[in-house]
């Protein structure tokens, strides 16, 4: 299990920083260090273009410890996440179906947090893959919600899908 609590504290540190980007930054290297030796493949940030056609809406931001496809359409789990301002836990991405975005192939489960702006709408999505399946739950999303919050990158812990 991941103790997103014991990162609380220095998430409140990087909403001090200037803007998104660096706080961004910040956080994927905060959640890095913390749990990639927790079943984490990848953590990144995809930011919301919404004057861009669907199917280049999202953006790559910060991320580790490799790139990933960028720009993805909204057809994905985050693009899904994003529209529903809801968490998305998926237990095995082989049951998306054809909707499914594989930046890698070795990729078996996902956890996608939106970014709340204070009207509620999602502005950009926290999406974490694993290799394992059935990586993340209702507490991982719950968790990164809430250091997003303390982050300063998402005005309130969004629901869970």
């Amino acid at each position: 299990m991941r103790d997103h609590a014991t990162l609380l504290h220095a998430a409140r540190a990087i909403a001090g920083l200037r803007t998104d980007r660096e706080r961004m930054d910040a956080f994927v290297d905060l959640w890095w260090d913390a749990f990639a030796r927790t079943g984490a493949s990848w953590v990144g940030f995809y930011v919301d273009h919404p004057a861009e056609p669907d199917d280049r809406r999202l953006t790559l931001a910060a991320r580790r410890p490799k790139p990933a496809c960028s720009p993805i359409g909204i057809h994905g789990a985050c693009g899904q996440a994003l529209v529903a301002a809801k968490c998305l836990v998926v237990r095995d991405v082989a049951d998306l179906g054809a909707g499914y975005i594989a930046c890698d192939p070795r990729d078996r489960s996902e956890l996608v947090v939106p970014c709340l702006r204070p009207d509620g709408t999602a502005w950009a999505v926290l999406d974490i893959d694993s290799h394992d399946v059935g990586s993340f739950d209702a507490s991982d999303a719950e968790g990164c919600g809430q250091l997003l919050v303390a982050a300063g990158l998402s005005a309130a812990v969004p629901p869970i899908r």
